[in-house]
């Protein structure tokens, strides 16, 4: 019998992963069965909080609404998303591989800025319902954004940057040569995108329908903001009202909120696991004739310009647009041209002076530049490992990828159990904030490092070992310097997650670790609308160089298209 061994190495990390990823989870779900003292302890044992939740209309009514919201959005991404791929990836339109860099640069903007950037373009004295009023004669708003259609709108148009993307990379391995074989038949563009393109790529458009309703399903700014003003409530609101917005917090409920959501979530990553399994019946790219060809409008490229430029306007233009303009008003009220004629910069004296303001910038670039310097390194150990297929290494594929499974929020409420529960104050922390975040973004770091690790010949390592360089010393002076390039696009990138999140950080920050994305969700309830948009601005400026640097790096290496 063939004796198993274990690398030291592979243990070590497999506990690390073991210590940061149990406990929360573990936490999570007995909160969800047993009471909780005032100071956070668990006391009895019940069912009471899941017997609740069935007997509560509210849980089906918020459970239909997160189903309606997450398909909407979804859709409506897709749509948005596909339409600007097309453009991008199959014609010839002047200025579309600009669109690549304005996707890097909305991953600058935090979602709840971008989402009261909506509700200031769509609200009741907004330029949209102006522009309404004055068309149709009406004297009362026309469009409530405080709904579903407002919800979907607000939150569809946000997933566009990421379907675009994604659209991208399909369309990008489909041999265009289908496509001109069936417009040479005389089918036209629309025809041929429905009956070949459309279906050449399915698996990766099917895949890419069901991740934007999983990420819908778990996104909390919109229905936060938007949402609760309009009394639609969807399962992660739910969770905040009762780990947050109660006093004591009903961890119970939170608990079992956060459960069946981490189930619903579960089923969804579970058929999409089994989606991109079977992509392979559909591929198209071989070594005989693959040619990436985009088609030449002529004329018509006039017209995909104007709907290249509106799409993009749609994403990032106005939302900035409206910021920005709202950052030099004294207060913002009805969209009128008299608002026009005042302009001040004392929200940006606020922002910008020392005080709560400006340690809340440290505290987010801190947490940004720990988080991306702890992920990157690790997951890249960890990949390299499973990828050249070490004993037992391939539990830490299983172990990094697994809090992709756990919701933004539901994870807040997780780490939030366990931080309460320690034996020393460490609750409201930065430290404890960056922790959270380094466990949220390990899928992240392993997946950019695994695929780089697969780029790389064994042989390399081999001649290492071959010359007596032990284990660790191959992977600092061979592996990590080949993996830089992959290693400096992964850092960008989750550090720009970090810096923008809210849901993850919004129950575990305290006094001294505020953070931008948090104080903006604050600001925005405080009714401080104009403060809000000068910060952002400033954020925004701040995040669109690091996000030039990614986009940058990503072309150098050609992660996007140049």
């Amino acid at each position: 019998m063939k004796k198993i061994t274990f690398s030291p190495v592979v243990l070590i990390l497999a506990a690390i992963l073991l210590i940061v990823i149990v406990p929360p989870a573990a936490y999570l779900v007995a909160s969800s069965f047993y009471t909780t003292n005032f100071d956070g302890s668990f006391d009895q044992f019940t069912f009471q909080f899941f017997a609740d939740l069935v007997q509560n209309p509210y849980f089906l009514r918020s459970l239909l609404h997160t189903a309606i919201y997450s398909l909407g959005s979804a859709v409506v991404g897709i749509v948005l998303g596909t339409v600007l791929a097309i453009i991008v990836e199959r014609t010839d339109t002047p200025g579309r591989k600009y669109a690549f860099l304005g996707a890097v640069i909305s991953l600058a903007i935090p979602h709840v800025l971008y989402t009261v950037a909506w509700l200031l373009i769509l609200g009741k004295s907004g330029p949209f319902n102006q522009i309404l009023k004055a068309i149709f004669g009406a004297s009362a708003p026309v469009f409530d954004v405080y709904s579903l259609p407002g919800m979907i709108l607000i939150e569809g148009v946000g997933f566009v940057p990421l379907t675009f993307l994604m659209m991208s990379a399909i369309l990008r391995s489909t041999d265009a040569a289908f496509e001109e074989a069936s417009m040479m038949s005389g089918a036209g563009p629309v025809a041929t995108f429905w009956k070949i393109t459309l279906r050449m790529g399915m698996p990766g458009v099917l895949a890419l329908l069901l991740l934007s309703f999983i990420r819908a399903f778990e996104s909390f700014e919109v229905p936060a903001i938007v949402g609760l003003a309009g009394n639609i409530e969807v399962l992660t609101t739910s969770i905040y009202q009762s780990s947050r917005a109660t006093t004591p917090p009903n961890f119970g409920q939170a608990g079992a909120y956060s459960v069946c959501l981490f189930a619903f979530l579960a089923c969804l990553l579970y058929f999409y696991g089994r989606l991109s399994r079977h992509a392979h019946r559909y591929q198209t790219i071989t070594g005989k004739g693959y040619r990436p060809r985009v088609i030449h409008l002529g004329r018509s490229r006039y017209i995909s310009t104007l709907l290249l430029v509106a799409i993009l306007l749609l994403v990032i233009g106005l939302p900035l647009a409206i910021i920005v303009f709202a950052s030099f008003k004294p207060f913002f009220g009805a969209f009128t041209l008299a608002s026009f004629s005042h302009w001040t910069l004392k929200n940006y004296t606020t922002v910008v002076g020392p005080g709560l303001v400006r340690s809340t910038l440290i505290n987010t670039l801190s947490l940004g530049v720990v988080t991306a310097s702890i992920v990157v390194p690790f997951t890249a150990l960890c990949a390299w490992l499973a990828a050249r297929r070490k004993p037992a290494a391939w539990v830490l594929d299983q172990l990094a990828t697994a809090p992709l499974t756990f919701p933004s929020i539901v994870m807040g409420v997780a780490f939030l159990q366990v931080f309460v529960n320690l034996p020393f104050p460490f609750y409201g922390t930065l430290t404890s904030v960056i922790l959270a975040s380094t466990v949220a973004y390990l899928p992240y770091g392993m997946r950019y490092a695994y695929a780089g690790v697969l780029q790389i010949h064994s042989d390399l390592e081999e001649a290492s070992t071959a010359s007596g360089a032990p284990q660790m010393r191959t992977f600092i002076k061979i592996v990590f310097p080949l993996l830089s390039a992959s290693m400096i696009s992964c850092w960008l990138f989750v550090f720009l997650l970090a810096v923008r999140a809210m849901s993850l950080p919004l129950l575990l920050v305290g006094p001294g670790s505020s953070l931008v994305a948090v104080s903006l969700f604050d600001l925005w309830q405080n009714g401080q609308v104009t403060e809000l948009a000068a910060m952002g601005t400033v954020w925004v400026a701040l995040m669109t160089c690091v996000s030039g640097c990614f986009y940058l790096v990503a072309r150098r290496y050609r992660i996007v298209a140049a």
